[in-house]
């Protein structure tokens, strides 16, 4: 009797001990939660374009170096289509808890304009987190136009009016705003001619079926070292770090130029601030390492170091800028 009493009160004490392990492993579960060792879980970091893009790089880069900062898992997840705006739609719905992150560029702010109705607010419905990068672009033509500067090729077109076309991936994409600033600019007429993405409109231009376009470094520099096409003026304010033999647009030929499109992270709105601050300072971190800065310069990309406030700021300017340009060549979209 007394050994199956001492049996029971072994059974009760174990009983004891294991639901106050269960308790204190529910209560660090719940300050952890709440943010005290973020991540617990993984973090889904989404790119509302394909895999292999620009973009996609990026972010993968990005979600690397959060890992090995951070702890936990951050997991690229794809969802491609609508210009950016359907997994824009997707992270403007989520919660606030910094387990959906999203890597988008700057279309993100133009689509405000270009879309008649987004089912997201572009400006209160997400949390500037960080930049990114910054993605050079290019000014090219086919070598059979006579021209070799950004001055010729403006000559050129006031002297044949309508008889350049130029290509592009797609209407309202980056390359047709980025060109179409550019003819603004220079008071010149080009035929724009849409493609479904930038391989068939570089195709036409080695080709010869269009004369000119604007393309992102990464795929216009096998080109040019071909000598497949002419580089003529890269769109930044300032040389590029992966093509400082390229002028820009605007010591070129036309002075004021500059369309420097980026990508960036964002969080939903409400954002936790000191989530937002430590995430932004280990990217700045990161951005900062020889080999990061490697990896992108090999892609035409270049690491652009911001505060949440400083992408805040150039989204509203991009918007401002790009909402005029749009509005004025009449680019809509359903």
């Amino acid at each position: 009797m007394l050994h199956f009493e001492r049996e029971k009160t072994g059974e009760r004490r174990m009983k004891y001990v294991v639901n106050l392990l269960l308790s204190f492993v529910t209560v660090l579960a719940a300050l952890r939660a709440d943010g005290q060792a973020y991540p617990v879980r993984p973090v889904r970091v989404v790119v509302p374009w394909p895999a292999g893009g620009s973009n996609d790089s990026v972010a993968r880069i990005a979600a690397q170096r959060l890992q090995a900062a951070m702890g936990g898992s951050f997991v690229i997840d794809n969802r491609a289509g609508g210009a950016g705006t359907i997994g824009a739609a997707l992270v403007a719905k989520a919660p606030a808890d910094g387990y959906t992150l999203m890597a988008h560029s700057a279309t993100h702010v133009a689509n405000a304009t270009t879309y008649k109705s987004l089912p997201y607010r572009t400006f209160e419905d997400f949390t500037p987190i960080a930049l990114l990068s910054s993605q050079p672009a290019v000014l090219v033509v086919h070598p059979s136009l006579p021209v070799k500067t950004t001055r010729e090729l403006i000559d050129l077109a006031k002297r044949r009016p309508g008889q350049i076309n130029y290509a592009s991936s797609g209407n309202g994409s980056a390359p047709h705003l980025m060109m179409a600033l550019f003819t603004t600019l220079a008071r010149i007429e080009l035929v724009h001619v849409a493609y479904r993405g930038g391989p068939p409109a570089m195709t036409s231009l080695v080709a010869g079926e269009t004369q000119a376009s604007v393309a992102t470094l990464p795929n216009a520099l096998p080109q040019i070292g071909a000598g497949r096409l002419r580089a003529l003026g890269v769109t930044m304010a300032k040389r590029s770090l992966s093509a400082p033999n390229i002028p820009t647009i605007a010591e070129s030929g036309l002075p004021g130029y500059e369309m420097n499109p980026w990508i960036a992270l964002f969080g939903p709105a409400g954002l936790d601030r000191d989530l937002v601050d430590t995430l932004n300072a280990t990217l700045a971190k990161a951005l900062r390492e020889p080999d990061v800065a490697k990896t992108m310069l090999a892609q035409g990309l270049e690491p652009w170091i911001g505060t949440p406030a400083e992408l805040a700021q150039r989204m509203r300017s991009d918007h401002d800028k790009l909402a005029k340009l749009i509005t004025s060549i009449g680019v809509t979209t359903e």
